[in-house]
């Protein structure tokens, strides 16, 4: 069953790390698993031709030489550089990894049940994540959940390739457009990440920073706080309610160009980097 909060949007966007399964997957099972794949399948692929478009936007001394090229992934993961063609080759790996089982996408336990019973409500369901389309893809059709491919369930599939980053506004007027939406308050956008939350507020959608387990905390003096939930279930609809309704308080029944108050702009400042 659906919460009943979420009757009032026709879209809900989503974020993958931190919001639909921990935070520390991506970092700790699915990265390691690309860069211990990444020799045997280089030996096995360096010179195919369906490899070559991957290695093609690689820098030039790394397109020619098989050790520079290991090299600079392995430099840019260790310094998380989420450059474009690094994402690409790591979805190839992953391909392989989901394919055999090793890899598997742990869902926090209400998600497959939340994006069934929307989907079921006749809701659109997108997914937004720094992660490429293609890995999007692979992980969702390889969850812990029931049916374990919820790809099925999902219509727009947005990355930093083909939406923007996900801290500029400019991406969420990007994705509005796309879905082709008329009203942007009809759209939530779901994240852990605070400076995510705010882009999409300024894009006029509406948007809930979401807390789970392994995520950084909020202090309880802060804005964020109140309107924070901490899973999509229906029996959460009265806590998702209540933060729905304190965001709309706060900034006015239009969220299309909207000027967030003072206390939220200043906690926006106060942690940017």
């Amino acid at each position: 069953m659906l919460a009943k909060a979420f009757a009032e949007f026709d879209v809900l966007v989503l974020d993958i790390e931190g919001t639909i399964c921990p935070i520390t997957f991506v970092r700790d099972v699915l990265f390691p698993y690309a860069l211990s794949a990444l020799p045997y399948y280089l030996e096995q692929h360096w010179e195919s031709s369906d490899f070559a478009t991957y290695r093609e936007p690689f820098p030039e001394d790394c397109r020619i030489d098989r050790g520079a090229f290991e090299a600079h992934i392995r430099d840019l993961v260790a310094r998380d550089v989420k450059a474009p063609y690094v994402k690409a080759l790591q979805g190839l790996l992953w391909q392989a990894g989901y394919a055999s089982g090793e890899l598997k996408a742990p869902l926090f336990p209400d998600v497959a049940p939340f994006i069934t019973a929307a989907h079921a409500a006749g809701k659109r369901i997108c997914i937004y994540s720094s992660g490429s389309v293609q890995a999007q893809k692979l992980l969702f059709a390889h969850t812990n959940g029931e049916p374990s491919d919820l790809t099925g369930y999902i219509s727009g599939w947005f990355d930093t390739v083909n939406a923007g980053p996900k801290t500029e506004v400019d991406s969420y007027n990007t994705i509005l457009s796309d879905i082709g939406s008329s009203d942007a308050s009809r759209c939530l956008f779901l994240s852990d990440n605070p400076k995510e939350v705010e882009a999409a507020l300024s894009s006029g959608m509406q948007s809930l920073p979401v807390i789970r387990p392994g995520n950084a905390s909020l202090p309880e003096d802060d804005y964020l706080s109140q309107i924070a939930i901490y899973d999509l279930s229906a029996e959460s609809d009265e806590r998702i309610q209540q933060c729905l309704a304190t965001l709309g308080k706060q900034a006015g029944s239009s969220f299309q160009n909207v000027v967030k108050p003072a206390i939220l702009a200043s906690w926006f400042d106060s942690h940017k980097k």
